[in-house]
């Protein structure tokens, strides 16, 4: 019950301060949202199962490909239409040299051509608990590396709070343990047990108060070093500028990586998330087909029939197939014909509006400042700005360059900000906001660049968010996933694993086990 009254104080005070949508993206990318237990393997079917069943696939994102993958081993003849040159869907690995299309503009990628000088403009982390996603990392040989996630010497800054200076979360953190430690153990009964705990948990001194820790770090003049020079401890923020009007984002700043999808240090696949993509690829030779722009989608017979644009040639193409699995965002979806019945239909309709246009802006820098100048390894800064975080590269440590992920946007308002702005001013924009957290920001970052997902063709959003719908998650989401005779749909928006891969995967398997039941069951 203690956690439900959090969940709920919480989603209260972050909706009344920011309004329902954006209490809800916050929640969803924190994982504070309730999820069903997920079920990792992949389905067993039968070798063989498959012979003579014709599958197209719509889309090669994440979802696409182990579609394809489960149902090609068991001997399903697969094939997957992918409108873009490449791979991944939103999982998208941005170099120097790269092409950036949007809606409205173009941008060319001036960074150094370099294994280490990347942006993961979609997908960037995975969670030790999706081992859906890293059995397959694990099947098809992609090495992984540590991602940092939560870094104490980050910087935390809100504009309403501390006269807008940026605090380290280690002092944030250590303070703010300190002093709820100090108040509890003067109503905790005369139990030394409980107190030596206290006294533990919070650093507190002998007469349990919190007078400051080392934990909280030490002035930038007195750090421990040799001879004489023993330190000096920094003095404890009170706890009344702490919960200040920007409490409820710092508290979220201050406990994210102790949330279920998150962790302090996560994984990520080395040289970019696009070598999951890359492996994928590999294995699935010859079954990919891609420029293929599906156009529309008829129903023949008990089958299905589905025509694509070659997007090279210009040229019309149908396909036939007993079963389709559609794995196209239905932001993207809405706009393409399709012989799908009234209810689904409807439930398209209504889903295509509830993708989220996050935003990320990432610099080449010319040095790797943030480590060399203020010892930042990895993890994650917090601002109340638009930007939201920055994030400093968790791979290439001590190389001579390095991207920044300068914003990464998830809250509704300032995300819609950023998606209205041209790229070079989403640029001006990031820097105006990283000078608050990093004096002579403008210096120390080099080339942009950005994506804003709802301008992405393809895409049309970053992810779906069913529950900013009143009642869409119960009306329309069991439509979609009961498909719709020889129709399936799959992808994050088919799960309660909304913006992760393991979504994805997740959804890929149950409409796998789907089509492999009813062709055992048809075949009986």
């Amino acid at each position: 019950m203690a956690a439900e009254i959090s969940r709920r104080t919480l989603v209260e005070l972050i909706g009344r301060i920011a309004g329902a949508a954006t209490a809800y993206s916050a929640l969803n990318m924190a994982g504070l949202l309730d999820t069903p237990t997920a079920h990792a393997a992949p389905p067993a079917l039968r070798p063989g199962s498959g012979n003579g069943k014709r599958i197209a696939i719509l889309g090669a994102g994440i979802a696409g490909l182990t579609a394809a993958y489960c149902l090609g081993k068991a001997g399903y003849q697969c094939t997957v239409l992918e409108a873009r040159s490449r791979s991944g869907g939103r999982v998208w690995t941005i170099r120097g040299g790269d092409r950036i299309a949007e809606t409205d503009s173009t941008q060319r990628v001036e960074w150094t051509t370099d294994r280490d000088i990347y942006l993961n403009a979609g997908a960037a982390r995975l969670s030790s608990h999706h081992q859906g996603i890293l059995g397959y990392c694990r099947d098809l040989g992609v090495p992984l590396e540590l991602f940092v996630n939560d870094n104490r010497a980050a910087l935390v800054q809100f504009d309403d709070q501390f006269d807008g200076k940026p605090q380290t979360a280690r002092r944030l953190q250590a303070d703010l343990r300190g002093a709820i430690a100090a108040l509890a153990a003067k109503s905790v009964p005369n139990d030394e047990r409980v107190r030596t705990v206290l006294r533990i948990f919070g650093d507190l001194r002998g007469d349990l108060s919190y007078a400051g820790s080392s934990r909280a770090g030490f002035t930038a003049d007195g750090t421990p070093g040799s001879g004489t020079q023993r330190g000096r401890l920094q003095p404890p923020l009170p706890l009344d500028e702490i919960a200040g009007p920007a409490s409820v984002k710092m508290a979220l700043a201050l406990c994210f990586a102790e949330l279920w999808q998150q962790a302090p240090t996560m994984l990520q696949p080395v040289g970019g998330m696009d070598a999951i993509v890359r492996a994928f690829d590999r294995t699935l030779d010859g079954v990919i087909r891609h420029n293929e722009e599906v156009v529309q989608i008829d129903r023949v017979g008990d089958g299905a029939r589905v025509i694509s644009l070659d997007r090279s040639t210009g040229r019309r193409s149908a396909l036939d197939a007993d079963f389709v699995i559609c794995t196209i965002p239905l932001s993207v979806l809405e706009h393409i014909p399709a012989d799908f019945s009234p209810a689904v239909s409807h439930a398209i309709k209504v889903g295509a509006k509830l993708y989220f246009p996050a935003v990320k802006v990432a610099f080449e820098a010319p040095r790797r400042w943030w480590e060399i100048d203020q010892q930042l390894y990895g993890g994650i800064s917090w601002t109340g700005r638009d930007i939201t975080q920055i994030w400093y590269p968790s791979h290439g440590f001590h190389g001579s360059k390095g991207v920044l992920v300068g914003a990464y946007i998830w809250t509704q308002d300032a995300a819609r900000r950023f998606t209205e702005m041209t790229p070079a001013e989403r640029h001006a924009a990031a820097i105006s906001d990283g000078e608050r957290l990093h004096p002579g920001y403008e210096k120390l970052v080099g080339p942009a660049a950005s994506v804003a997902w709802a301008k992405v063709p393809y895409s049309l959003g970053a992810w779906i968010e069913w529950e900013t719908s009143s009642g869409a998650r119960q009306s329309e989401y069991p439509t979609l996933l009961a498909g719709d005779g020889p129709f399936y749909f799959a992808g994050e928006h088919m799960s309660y694993v909304t913006a992760w891969q393991e979504g994805a995967v997740q959804s890929a398997h149950y409409t796998v086990a789907q089509i492999a039941e009813r062709v055992a069951t048809t075949n009986k």
